[in-house]
C-alpha cells in the first residue's frame, strides 16, 4: 500500500467516523467536532488524489484547495460555536430540541430563539 493509498483510506474512515459522531451526538459541541473530522477525511482525500503517477511530482491544486479548506473550516468553526455560545446563552440547553417546538421553562415562559415562531 502506498502513502497516498493510506491517505485515501484514512480519509474515508475519518469522513465515516465524522459521519457517526454527527449522527450519534445531539451535544452541539460534539456535532461541531464531528463536522471538523469529517473535514479532516475530506482533506487527506483530496490530499491522497493529488497523486498523478508514481514517481511524479504530486498535483498542487488539490493541496492549495486543502489549504484553502483549512481556513474556511477553522472560520466555520469559530462561527459554529458562537451560535452555540448563544444557544446555551439564550436557552440554557447544550442541545437543541428533538422535535423542533418551543422549549418552556417551569414558569411557562418561552424561551426565545427555540424551535418556530
Amino acid at each position: 500500500m502506498s502513502q497516498f493509498q493510506l491517505y485515501g483510506v484514512t480519509g474515508v474512515a475519518l469522513f465515516g467516523l465524522g459521519i457517526y459522531g454527527l449522527i450519534a451526538h445531539a451535544h452541539l459541541i460534539r456535532k461541531i467536532l464531528a463536522m471538523n473530522i469529517m473535514g479532516s477525511g475530506i482533506f487527506l482525500l483530496l490530499v491522497s488524489v493529488a497523486l498523478r503517477a508514481t514517481g511524479e511530482v504530486p498535483d498542487p491544486v488539490p493541496h492549495a484547495m486543502v489549504l484553502t479548506g483549512i481556513v474556511v473550516a477553522v472560520s466555520a468553526t469559530a462561527l459554529a460555536l458562537a451560535l452555540t455560545r448563544r444557544i446555551h446563552t439564550e436557552t440554557g440547553r447544550n442541545s437543541l430540541p428533538r422535535d423542533g417546538r418551543r422549549q418552556q421553562d417551569p414558569s411557562g415562559h418561552d424561551h426565545p430563539g427555540t424551535g418556530h415562531r
